[in-house]
């Protein structure tokens, strides 16, 4: 039995405890948050009636001595859970971004290296079916080797709390789903990017809820990145409407289920080659699904195994570190180089 203390009990923590009580083999032993009737909550509703509730993780850990810590609070907190964490020998599963500044991001990645702890981001887009498709069918070669990647994300959410008082609240809080994303399904690395960000007259967000930006992928290959969060009318799936162009055609993504690709043909049609259908095979049943899930399953398999997660830190932070160069553009209005070292 795996036993584990989830340590910030809003909104987000359904998810996490939705999944982890779907699992054999895991117990949540503890439950911390801020607000201690929140948390009491949350062992109510889950019916947690053996978890310690209580507001100090450190007084958690010590009486629970947990193997791992599920990090579910707000960015501004993440470096403090995971050096709590890390010090009482606790494997870490953080909720995205895996920090709220590069400093932060590679202090985190260094302690979990140094108490020799398994450290991974839930990042659960990976984890979306049609994902593990596109990059296994562009693996194969059908279309060639993409060239570039569009993704559009078009959403009008009345979060409240602390959300609406952000800055940079696009790229910060949501975008790096869409980049780590991009950079899964075409095998990108991010060399530099270039961004602006606005606010609309109707938004309801301190800063930062519209952004576009373009990065250099490297090996020729360019992603584009469209969004805002308050766009109201034809929203966009949470997972963006995408194009990647290749070689030789094209694969069309809507963010739900409609995913379809063309493939050069012989002959044109004037000045235009012509194309013809081509299918997407199936998901393979080699491939990882199942959202927050299929993250927490292969983060315990990590831990029993001695492995690397997929979504772990040190390979996490060059997600984050397209989302950091993207606010350091938008706010220099330059292009910016990306370093994606761990540190």
């Amino acid at each position: 039995m795996m036993k584990v203390v989830l340590v910030g009990c809003g909104a987000m923590s359904k998810q996490w405890l939705d999944a982890a009580r779907q699992i054999d083999g895991l117990a949540v032993a503890g439950l911390v948050d801020l607000d201690a009737e929140r948390a009491q909550a949350r062992a109510r509703e889950f019916d947690l009636t053996n978890a310690v509730v209580g507001t100090s993780l450190d007084a958690v850990l010590d009486e629970t001595k947990p193997d791992a810590v599920f990090d579910v609070v707000v960015p501004a907190a993440r470096r403090e859970v995971a050096l709590s964490a890390f010090a009482h020998h606790c494997h870490l599963l953080t909720e995205k971004p895996l920090a709220d500044s590069p400093e932060n991001a590679r202090a985190i990645i260094a302690a979990a290296r140094q108490a020799g702890r398994v450290h991974a981001v839930v990042q659960n887009r990976r984890y979306v079916a049609n994902v593990r498709r596109i990059r296994r069918f562009l693996d194969s070669g059908a279309i060639g080797r993409p060239t570039s990647i569009h993704a559009d994300f078009f959403i009008a959410p009345h979060f409240g709390g602390f959300r609406e008082e952000m800055r940079h609240v696009l790229l910060l809080d949501m975008a790096i789903h869409t980049f780590d994303a991009a950079r899964y399904m075409v095998a990108g690395e991010p060399a530099s990017v270039y961004c602006q960000e606005w606010e609309p007259a109707s938004s309801w967000y301190r800063q930062g809820s519209s952004a576009s930006a373009v990065f250099d992928f490297g090996g020729g290959k360019a992603f584009t990145y469209a969004g805002s969060w308050c766009a109201d009318g034809f929203r966009t799936s949470w997972e963006g409407s995408w194009r990647i162009v290749a070689e030789r055609g094209s694969l069309l993504w809507d963010g739900h289920d409609g995913l379809k690709a063309e493939v050069v043909a012989s002959g044109r049609d004037g000045i235009i080659d012509k194309t013809e259908a081509i299918e997407v095979p199936a998901l393979d049943p080699a491939d990882r699904v199942g959202g927050h899930l299929g993250i927490i399953q292969d983060f315990m398999r990590a831990i029993e195994t001695g492995t690397e997660p997929e979504t772990r830190g040190a390979d996490n932070i060059k997600s984050l570190a397209m989302v950091f160069g993207a606010i350091e553009s938008a706010e220099t209005g330059r292009r910016v180089a990306i370093a994606t070292q761990e540190g």
